[in-house]
Parts: structure tokens; C-alpha cells; sequence
């Protein structure tokens, strides 16, 4: 088996902020595993704010030696064998999850949604996310997402009710907002009570992570489901919060690929919890991958390669807000014509 590895750059339609800060150029890295002539391909999205650098991950994949990859074993053995190359990077599991995933789909002539039991024919809607911005920046990308019947907003800043407000004026559409930690419990409370009258879906991560106790007092006072993001990272997350979310945003950057999320897919059904599955901003390899798993859940957030002017790959599509995934072998993505 061959590996090979490049980087990128995604260019933002508009600059992308949230409470935490904003960007305009978001850098990934693809990864490509090739064996007999096929080539599986992933990528990683690397987060500061899950521990990641993008340089050292490079220079670390420098220097990668895949000799001792069970080239003749089973899938399974692959991707063990990715959880411990990958050094606790969650990105960089990711990759290397989808990439192997890719790989063994075509080699063997399947599609990676037929792996998870994934029905294709179970079309879940997808949200469009609106950043953090002024006033006339706002109603622009709530145009501009007129076809998406769902929109998620980004909160957490000292305008958070004019932003909805801007929104308000513009479309009664369903809106999921998403704090990114940006509250504290006082707010929270006064946001909960204000949203409630503004058809609100459910607040995603409305505190910081490590204010988990604190989330949960705001869980029993909030009339709207409370969604952790940041909180939720992988499978092992889940029982330590299970007390204080109604549901999870499982994202594949974070928890390390496919084979993770779907395990927290089980894991959430087990307690009773809503699950989303979303997104970093990333291409089509990437997007594609968690749309598989899109029919096992309640609600998607997978808009990131709708937010980029320079997606390089085709795969995933959306129909009449619908994500509609290829029925190709691997993750059935492909460089754009």
C-alpha cells in the first residue's frame, strides 16, 4: 500500500465568525491510500480547539511510515491500525477513517453507506449555517440560503437578539442556534426564555464545556432541547453528559472518523438522546462521509463545502433541502469536471 498526503486551502464565501472568533481561509490536509492501482481518499479539518496543529501534523506525516499496515487484513484492522498512527489527533483519525473506508469500498465494488446500513432512500434536511456578522451581512446570507428550508445561527456575541431579530425580518424559517460556548448560565437563561417565542429548534452548546454542572441546571430551566457540540467529543463523552444535554452533535473531525461516529450513534439511541451529525468547514470528501450517516439520526448540520467557493470534489447534493448521497463504491466523491 501507498500513502500519499497534500494540503489546501478553503476559501469562505463570507468570513465565518463565531463566538470564539472568525476566519476567512480555513487550511486541510488530503490523505490518499492506494493498493493495486485504487486510490481512497480523506481529509482532515484540524481544530486549535481540539488540540490540533495543523503544521505539526504535517510535519508529522513527513515523516509516516505505512509499512507496517495490515495491508491483507480486514477493514476493521485497518482502521485499528489508523486509531494508533493517528497519535490522538481526531482529525487526523478522521482522514486516515475515510480515506481506509474509501478504499475498501472500491476494492470490493460497495458503497460505504451499505457498511453502516445506512438507508439512502431516508433523506435527512440539512441546516444552513448564518456566521456572526452586522446587520446587512445577515439578511445578504439569509437570502442567499433561500432554498434551505433550515437554518442554524450562530450566537454568542453582545447582538445575539438583533441578529435574530435581522433574521425575523427577513424569513419565519425554523432556526437551530448554536452559542459555541458563548453564554454564561444568566444569559443562557434570559436567551432560553427569549427564544422560546421565536421558533427556535434547540440550542447547541450554549455554555463553555467545562461549565457542564452549570448546563445542566440551564437543561431543567430551558423550555428548548439543549444540544452539546463542544462538550461532545467522542464515545467515551457521552455517559459523563448525558445528565445535562437532550441530545449530541456528533462531528467525524472531533470523534475520529466514521467508525467512532456511528459507534456514538448507538451509544446516543441507548439513553434516549437526539443526535445531529454535523460538520467542520470542509470539502466534499469530508461532507460526504458524515451524510451517510445522516438517515441514523435525527437532525443534520452539514453544510461546511456549501460555505467555500473552492470545493475541488463532487459528491453529496442537496435536494429541495434533502441530503442526497452517491451510490458509488467508497464514499462515491470525485474531483470535479
Amino acid at each position: 500500500m501507498i500513502f500519499n498526503y497534500s494540503t489546501y486551502s478553503l476559501y469562505l464565501k463570507h468570513r465565518f465568525t463565531i463566538a470564539r472568533g472568525s476566519q476567512e481561509v480555513i487550511p486541510i490536509i488530503l490523505v490518499y491510500f492506494t493498493k493495486d492501482g485504487v486510490t481512497g481518499i480523506g481529509e482532515a479539518s484540524p481544530s486549535v480547539r481540539y488540540g490540533e496543529d495543523f503544521y505539526e501534523l504535517i510535519k508529522y506525516l513527513s515523516r509516516l511510515s505505512i509499512s507496517d499496515i495490515p495491508e491483507e487484513g480486514s477493514l476493521g484492522d485497518w482502521l485499528d491500525w489508523a486509531v494508533v498512527k493517528a497519535k490522538g489527533n481526531p482529525s487526523l483519525e478522521a482522514a486516515f477513517d475515510l480515506a481506509l473506508h474509501d478504499l475498501y469500498g472500491k476494492i470490493n465494488n460497495r458503497p460505504t453507506y451499505t457498511y453502516f446500513d445506512s438507508d439512502k432512500n431516508r433523506g435527512c434536511i440539512t441546516s444552513f449555517t448564518i456566521g456572526i456578522d452586522d446587520k446587512e451581512k445577515i439578511r445578504e446570507k439569509v437570502l442567499e440560503a433561500d432554498i434551505y428550508p433550515l437554518l442554524k445561527v450562530k450566537l454568542g456575541s453582545s447582538h445575539d437578539k438583533e441578529i435574530i431579530r435581522t433574521i425575523r425580518e427577513v424569513t419565519d424559517k425554523l432556526i437551530r442556534v448554536d452559542a459555541n460556548e458563548g453564554w454564561n448560565l444568566e444569559e443562557g437563561k434570559r436567551m432560553c426564555d427569549w427564544l422560546a417565542n421565536q421558533n427556535i429548534e434547540f440550542i447547541e452548546q450554549p455554555l463553555p464545556a467545562d461549565n457542564i454542572e452549570e448546563t445542566a441546571r440551564l437543561r431543567e430551566y430551558s423550555p428548548l432541547e439543549i444540544i452539546a457540540d463542544e462538550n461532545c467529543i467522542d464515545s467515551n463523552s457521552i455517559s459523563r453528559i448525558s445528565h445535562a444535554f437532550d441530545g449530541i452533535n456528533i462531528k467525524l473531525m472531533k470523534c475520529g472518523g466514521l467508525r467512532e461516529a456511528h459507534k456514538m450513534i448507538k451509544i446516543a439511541k441507548e439513553k434516549e438522546m437526539k443526535i445531529m451529525i454535523g460538520c467542520m468547514i470542509e470539502t466534499s470528501i469530508a461532507i460526504t462521509a458524515a451524510s451517510i450517516l445522516s438517515p441514523l439520526v435525527d437532525y443534520a448540520d452539514l453544510d461546511g463545502n456549501l460555505l467555500i467557493n473552492n470545493d475541488p470534489f463532487t459528491g453529496v447534493y442537496i435536494k429541495d433541502g434533502i441530503l442526497v448521497f452517491p451510490d458509488r463504491p467508497g464514499l462515491g466523491v470525485s474531483l470535479k469536471k
